[in-house]
């Protein structure tokens, strides 16, 4: 069971803060990024990734229970359209806090919410170069099933239990087809023949 939030509620009632939390993802939705205080993109996060899953999924009743939370149709219909499509290789973690400093009059602490564009790839190839090391490379399981596929595909059938694979022979103008070595292996005992009778 979800724990409850400890404190005062962000507005004064909790209808207002179901409110006020709703036109904050709305707002990040239409916007992309929004500026508020780190207290309410704290609040608001769960909430916008919980309904960029639900529009991940795409179906009608997912649609329904997005708009429950968020009232305007042109909205939901940019975060099913737009959004979700760029998140289907994400599993999560589709918005970033960043602190930004403090707000001039009563000093609040304001940070910048903002849903993620980049992929997967490039943010650790991102981190990789501010950190000066080299992005990891795509893992060997992968090269090796590749290496596999092609050395499967060089190999060629030739008859029920003999096989000749392009690794055994040395460069592909040397590689001789079955017929190729029969006529060789004709020729030279025809060659033999013809050099018995011409001595």
């Amino acid at each position: 069971m979800p724990k409850p939030t400890k404190g005062a509620r962000l507005g004064s009632s909790p209808a207002h803060e179901r409110i006020i939390l709703a036109n904050l993802a709305s707002q990040l939705f239409e916007h992309g990024r929004i500026t508020t205080t780190k207290t309410r993109a704290k609040r608001v996060q769960p909430l916008a990734e919980s309904l960029i899953t639900k529009a991940k999924k795409g179906d009608l009743h997912n649609r329904r229970l997005v708009l429950r939370r968020i009232t305007d149709p042109g909205i939901v219909h940019t975060l099913f359209t737009e959004i979700a499509p760029k998140m289907a290789e994400r599993d999560g973690g589709y918005t970033r806090i960043t602190q930004v400093g403090v707000r001039q009059g009563d000093n609040a602490s304001m940070a910048v919410i903002e849903i993620v564009t980049e992929t997967v790839e490039e943010g650790r190839a991102r981190k990789a170069k501010a950190s000066g090391k080299k992005a990891p490379k795509a893992p060997e399981s992968t090269s090796l099933a590749a290496a596999a596929a092609v050395d499967e595909t060089e190999v060629e059938q030739v008859g029920p239990d003999e096989t000749i694979g392009a690794a055994e022979s040395e460069s592909p103008e040397s590689a001789e087809s079955p017929e190729d070595s029969a006529e060789v292996e004709g020729d030279s005992s025809s060659d033999d023949v013809s050099e018995d009778d011409a001595k």
